[in-house]
């Protein structure tokens, strides 16, 4: 297995393969591998759908194990409500995998994004990913990144380097995310492989509150996937002494991990279908952070709002409205808006600074919207996009 020098970079121990198996349609990669030279420590989070996809439902099983040594991705198909030949054709994805790599089965994950309801098809996927284990080390984690992506406009990748005492490791995150974006998680594929020692059950509770700050708050257009993932590898081949959370430099190590899953998420927000305008909507003085979260979802899914601001319109009212039918106990003459540093509201009411405001919107392509609720200490912040006649076209055109 040879190296790529640009994997410079990258966590000791991995390496990545690429190809194109036409699962959709032809003139582009569409399948990739993620393989660890050792046995890694694992974890990861799901979607909550109750409509799961058979790789999602595979790999739910195997994580228990907290052990891993590859991931098997493909784009074009989701094998999404396949039946009992959709886990087939997700079990044997893994034993080639495993098969070609002298690994057990246990240990290969199985990832798959694109269209809900269609059969793999298994024929041109056989040949490929029996051949992807031999061509180890000619590709590189950008790669991988284009490989997996859908209706995604450009890859998306974050790496942070982590001194652990007197050695430096390095934290690598790829995922894919544009549409059906909405918790609990944001509708995605998310990988993230280290070259840091990390306990089975730290790593496990890190990814888990990781993913809760950053890819549970987002939202594109509140439509929840069968087939979210985040999947993080940890393969020790930096040679520390395993950290858990009372570890020296534990704290580092999570600080580096948040930053990389809250910069994958801006990321795909970023790259919402048909988005314009990146917004972070900051609710406080809510009464618990439950509420505040609420409040910013509510506000984050309106299309109304949506609309609005991808139209430069400072409508402050269907912000209002938003809040009020959130579900939290919520005081209208009580509460204050304010688009970037123009408050628009004042104890419910307007304070003549519209224009001013839609004028905010219009010179600028990161948007934020800041509601007090003066109901509390509490607070929340949640990332979404505008909607454009861009997202109808795209969605109305994703089968063919």
């Amino acid at each position: 297995m040879m190296k790529n020098k640009s994997n410079a970079g990258i966590p000791k121990g991995f390496l990545f393969s690429v190809a194109e198996a036409a699962i959709k349609k032809p003139g582009r990669k569409d399948i990739a591998l993620i393989y660890s030279a050792v046995e890694a420590n694992m974890a990861g989070a799901f979607t909550s759908n109750r409509v799961k996809a058979a790789p999602v439902r595979l790999d739910i099983e195997k994580i228990s194990s907290g052990k891993g040594q590859a991931i098997i991705i493909n784009s074009g198909n989701a094998n999404a409500c396949t039946g009992k030949k959709g886990m087939e054709d997700a079990g044997e994805t893994a034993l080639l995998v495993a098969r070609n790599l002298e690994i057990k089965p246990s240990l290969v994950y199985v990832c798959s994004t694109g269209v809900i309801g269609t059969p793999m098809p298994m024929e041109r996927i056989r040949p490929v990913v029996a051949n992807l284990p031999a061509n180890l080390g000619k590709s590189n984690l950008d790669k991988v990144a284009a490989a997996i992506m859908t209706t995604d406009t450009f890859p998306k990748i974050v790496k942070k380097k982590v001194k652990i005492k007197n050695k430096t490791g390095i934290i690598a995150g790829i995922c894919k995310g544009a549409g059906m974006i909405c918790p609990n998680m944001a509708t995605m594929l998310c990988f993230i492989i280290t070259d840091i020692a990390v306990n089975k059950a730290t790593l496990n509770r890190a990814i888990r509150d990781s993913v809760k700050k950053s890819f549970n708050r987002i939202t594109i257009d509140g439509d929840m996937s069968t087939n979210d993932t985040t999947l993080i590898m940890a393969n020790g081949m930096l040679g520390n002494h395993e950290l858990k959370e009372s570890s020296a430099s534990y704290k580092t190590f999570k600080k580096a991990l948040d930053e990389i899953t809250c910069e994958l998420a801006m990321l795909v927000v970023k790259d919402g279908e048909g988005a314009t305008k990146l917004i972070e909507i900051e609710v406080k003085g809510a009464a618990s952070e439950k509420a505040a979260e609420k409040a910013a979802f509510a506000v984050a899914n309106s299309s109304l709002v949506k609309t609005a601001i991808y139209g430069n319109d400072a409508n402050w009212g269907r912000i209002m409205a938003a809040l009020g039918y959130s579900g939290i106990d919520f005081f209208e003459n009580k509460a204050a808006i304010q688009l970037g540093s123009i408050r628009v509201t004042e104890r419910g009411t307007g304070t003549g600074k519209d224009i001013e405001a839609s004028k905010y919107l219009k010179n600028n392509k990161e948007i934020k919207i800041l509601i007090n609720l003066n109901s509390g200490k509490a607070s929340a912040k949640v990332l979404t996009c505008d909607l454009s006649e861009e997202y109808v076209r795209v969605n109305a055109d994703y089968r063919t």
